[in-house]
Order: C-alpha cells, then sequence, then structure tokens
C-alpha cells in the first residue's frame, strides 16, 4: 500500500542563508560573525545543534533563520555584557590605582614638606650660629684691646 504524503517524513529544508560575501564586511569579520553564529548555536544545543551552523559556515554562509538571529542576537548581548562588566572592572581598577598614586604623591609631598621644613629650621640655627660666632668675634677683639690696655698700664706702672 503506497505512503499517502502525511505519512511520509517530511524532508526539512536547510534554514535561510546568505553568502558572506554579500555582506560586505573583510575577511576577519566574516570569521569572527561566522564564529560567533556557530558559538551561539553551541550555546543554544536545545533549539538547533550547532553542526547546522557549522555546516553553513563552512559553505561560506550565514544562518537567516529567525531563530538563528535571536540566538545570534542574545550571543552578541552576552558579549556586550561581558565587555561592559570588563570595563567596569578596568574603570574600578584604574580609579584604585589612581587614587593609590594620588595618595602616594601626597604622602610624597608631605614628607617633602617636612624635610623642607626641617632644612630650613637648619638654615636657621646655621645662620643663628654665624650670628653668634660674629658676636663672639667681636668681643674677642673687644678683649684683646682690655688686654692690651692693662698690659700697657701694667708696664707704665710696674
Amino acid at each position: 500500500m503506497p505512503r499517502s504524503s502525511a505519512q511520509q517524513p517530511l524532508a526539512t529544508a536547510p534554514p535561510p542563508s546568505i553568502s558572506v560575501s554579500r555582506l560586505g564586511l573583510s575577511a576577519q569579520d566574516t570569521a569572527s560573525l561566522q564564529q560567533h553564529q556557530q558559538l551561539a548555536h553551541a550555546q543554544q544545543q536545545q533549539q538547533r545543534s550547532p553542526a547546522a551552523s557549522s555546516h553553513a559556515s563552512s559553505q561560506g554562509r550565514l544562518l537567516l533563520d529567525p531563530a538563528s538571529l535571536t540566538l545570534l542576537s542574545r550571543h552578541f548581548d552576552r558579549v556586550m555584557g561581558a565587555i561592559g562588566q570588563r570595563l567596569e572592572q578596568l574603570n574600578h581598577a584604574t580609579e584604585t590605582a589612581t587614587r593609590a598614586q594620588y595618595d602616594r604623591a601626597g604622602n610624597a609631598l608631605r614628607v617633602a614638606d617636612a624635610e623642607i621644613a626641617r632644612f630650613r629650621a637648619i638654615l636657621q640655627q646655621i645662620d643663628d650660629l654665624e650670628m653668634e660666632l660674629e658676636k663672639i668675634g667681636r668681643i674677642r677683639e673687644i678683649v684683646r684691646g682690655f688686654r692690651a690696655r692693662v698690659e700697657q698700664m701694667e708696664r707704665r706702672l710696674g
């Protein structure tokens, strides 16, 4: 008894696809797009096996059926989310490093200011000592003058 068309297994038509050459993309962009489509299909095993995407990719085509495009869109959303998270991590790390460097620079400035103040105090002490030495030198000359007078008087008296 011949089989009716309802009983015959239906041949599944290949999913709609487009030649990558029609997209006007560079070879690198095309390879990246095909790789991402394969990844999207591999991550979503219950809707379509990754073999369909791999088969289309090996023929230089991209799948265009709604399910494939939805998977690809969700995949790119996840990729963009991961990129966004990584950017946030890098921004946070940059802010932390900048803050730490700013703190170190601030500490270095405080230390430098303290050392400059200490150096100025030392210079002031040196100036004070030099003035004292000048006073002592003048006093010495005055004492020598007195001594010379005293010796002169002793010789006159003596």
